[in-house]
């Protein structure tokens, strides 16, 4: 079934190119990512007459100055922020615009479907390290950092998925991801939680990862293939398959694609070790552990 046509009417459609131009102009141009977000924030949020006066030095309550502060995410610290491998220089630029993109989804326009998809999608084009045309981005999605994601054309990522780039993510042409989907590049040891294996997680074109799935880090999802719902994918899933479970496993393949697909036979290969990426620590990191566990198994030599 195909879907409806919807437009704005002239005035509306009008006014949000305006702001999105603008706000991609100055996000494309030499001014402080801080400033264009704290501005953006501001106005999006209805703040402006109560951030001036703070700014003019006005007397504020405590919660009204934490408020205001909060428009700029120079200001702000985000789980990923304490990621000992983060590469600092990179993420300085994406913090910020990760701020505004999840700072967006708490304004009454994140609901405006036509205008929060194009917001999101000229957002992804300065935050993605590359995203293609056509693509739509719904409420509610979150990442580690959000530079070390790859996205090809007319890929549709639904409410509420968090994509995962703390390895490296790469998401073909034409991708559907449902709901509450969850795709990691990273995986933590059993033993010690504490250390964490980064990955390159590849999910290949035409694929669709239904409500509620998981594909573990490292793990391919090969073209026109899917993930049923609720389902977590451990192992490769060879293209043109339907796998389901936990873990998943490939039932069957896709009507009419059975002469170019694998056999269901033995398909589902773990192959995460070869996307396994390096990683090197700076030398004068001062690293913490916040668990502070014996880690010395008692059957362990």
């Amino acid at each position: 079934m195909t879907k409806r046509h919807v437009s704005l009417p002239p005035l509306a459609e009008e006014g949000l190119r305006a702001f999105i131009d603008e706000v991609d102009e100055r996000l494309s141009g030499d001014e402080d990512t801080c400033d264009v977000v704290t501005d953006v924030l501001v106005d999006l949020h209805g703040d402006r007459d109560a951030y001036e006066r703070w700014q003019d030095g006005a007397d504020i309550s405590p919660a009204e100055r934490v408020r205001l502060q909060g428009y700029d995410p120079c200001n702000t610290t985000l789980e990923s922020e304490y990621y000992a491998e983060k590469d600092e220089e990179r993420f300085k630029r994406s913090k910020h615009l990760q701020w505004l993109w999840r700072q967006f989804d708490a304004t009454p326009m994140a609901d405006n479907v036509e205008f929060a998809l194009r917001f999101r999608r000229m957002l992804a084009d300065h935050l993605f390290e590359s995203c293609g045309e056509g693509c739509r981005f719904f409420k509610g999605i979150s990442f580690t950092y959000g530079h070390n994601i790859e996205v090809g054309d007319n890929v549709v990522v639904h409410d509420d998925v968090h994509l995962d780039d703390r390895g490296k993510l790469t998401i073909g042409d034409r991708v559907s991801i449902s709901d509450d989907t969850h795709v990691y590049s990273h995986d933590h040891d059993a033993v010690d939680q504490t250390h964490v294996d980064n990955y390159h997680t590849i999910i290949e074109d035409d694929v669709r990862l239904t409500y509620d799935s998981m594909v573990r880090a490292g793990v391919k999802v090969g073209e026109n293939a899917i993930l049923a719902a609720k389902s977590i994918a451990g192992k490769d899933i060879p293209a043109h398959h339907v796998a389901a479970g936990t873990p998943a496993k490939s039932l069957t393949v896709k009507d009419g694609w059975e002469s170019v697909a694998e056999p269901i036979e033995g398909a589902n290969v773990d192959r995460r070790a070869e996307r396994q990426l390096s990683t090197d620590l700076p030398d004068n990191l001062e690293q913490f552990d916040e668990f502070q566990r014996d880690l010395s198994p008692p059957d362990r030599e």
